[in-house]
């Protein structure tokens, strides 16, 4: 089969997330969020190369959609591509984020979950002391009905979509207060005395193609629930690094953050120091933060599991409301 770019690969990457074929409009508007900007022309020609290598498939007006072909390209690529999307997305996002600490308004970036119907409230009841610990992003969330679009997918009947604020708000938020914010590394964080002691896993954001986060929940590693009602577990979090001489602005944003009920920092190191047993960079300080995915581990803690899709909008940040069980 003939080698496919970069672009290419992103197009069947999109059309592989939805479950009814997809236009020019919406694919080029899904690009921009990994960071490829594309004309809907431009979106075009490239949907004829593709059609043209047997990959994807015109339905008349409606679209395009995958042809066998394409899904087993799309499940065979090679991973680096994957990871670097992954990755755009991060950064994308971090960029599109709006959220004014000042005014407590813009946009925030949602993890969302996808619940049967009939387990939301058994999620919502295993979530609500985490949600209330230091191992949240936020207590905020969004709730999203069957039927519901949420940016472009629609939740599936017999489900409910609860959104959580994704850590990689917190990267935006300094990202536009002139902070440039590296994410090194998510993992698991060992909580020993309510205080973080160690990361007993790491993964390289740049050396994955699955959100780590996600990863751990699926696998059934973390301890959110246990470390949230007795201090000592596992829960996930992300390792930020950010040049040195802004430690003290990420410390006063952090505390303007909390008035909007948006957290999750839980540790903050010294310029050129280690962190938690990990080495940093001369001239750069690490922080940790809590991942937004945490309550959402508890009620898989609970057996109450759901389709995570870690990053997957932005939402003006008054559609959010306080988690209650």
């Amino acid at each position: 089969m003939p080698e496919i770019g970069r672009k290419e690969f992103s197009i069947l990457r999109i059309l592989g997330g939805h479950d009814v074929p997809v236009g020019a409009t919406i694919i080029a508007r899904e690009l921009r969020a990994y960071g490829i900007d594309l004309t809907e022309r431009a979106v075009r020609y490239h949907l004829q190369t593709l059609d043209a290598q047997g990959l994807t498939e015109g339905t008349g007006r409606a679209g395009r959609r995958l042809t066998e072909a394409g899904r087993q390209e799309l499940a065979q690529a090679r991973v680096a591509d994957q990871v670097a999307l992954v990755f755009a997305r991060m950064e994308a996002l971090a960029y599109q984020t709006s959220f004014d600490i000042e005014r407590g308004t813009g946009k925030v970036i949602l993890n969302v979950s996808l619940f049967r119907q009939n387990e939301v409230d058994a999620a919502l009841r295993a979530m609500r002391t985490p949600f209330l610990s230091r191992y949240a992003t936020s207590d905020l969330i969004a709730l999203f009905e069957p039927g519901q679009r949420i940016a472009e997918e629609v939740v599936p009947r017999g489900h409910v979509g609860i959104g959580t604020v994704c850590s990689a708000t917190i990267n935006g938020i300094l990202l536009h207060h002139g902070i440039p914010v590296h994410s090194q590394f998510g993992g698991l964080l060992e909580i020993s005395g309510h205080e973080p002691a160690r990361f007993t896993e790491l993964v390289e954001y740049r050396a994955t193609s699955v959100d780590p986060v996600k990863l751990f929940i699926s696998s059934g590693e973390t301890s959110v629930a246990k470390a949230a009602e007795t201090g000592r577990g596992k829960v996930g979090a992300g390792f930020r690094t950010c040049p040195a001489e802004a430690r003290e602005d990420v410390m006063r944003l952090v505390d303007q953050m909390g008035a909007w009920r948006i957290r999750g920092v839980i540790a903050v190191g010294a310029a050129s120091q280690p962190l938690l047993e990990i080495p940093v960079d001369v001239g750069r300080v690490a922080f940790v933060v809590c991942a937004g995915l945490n309550p959402v581990a508890a009620a898989a803690e609970a057996g109450v599991r759901a389709l995570n899709r870690p990053m997957a909008a932005l939402l003006d940040y008054s559609e959010l409301q306080q988690a209650r069980a």
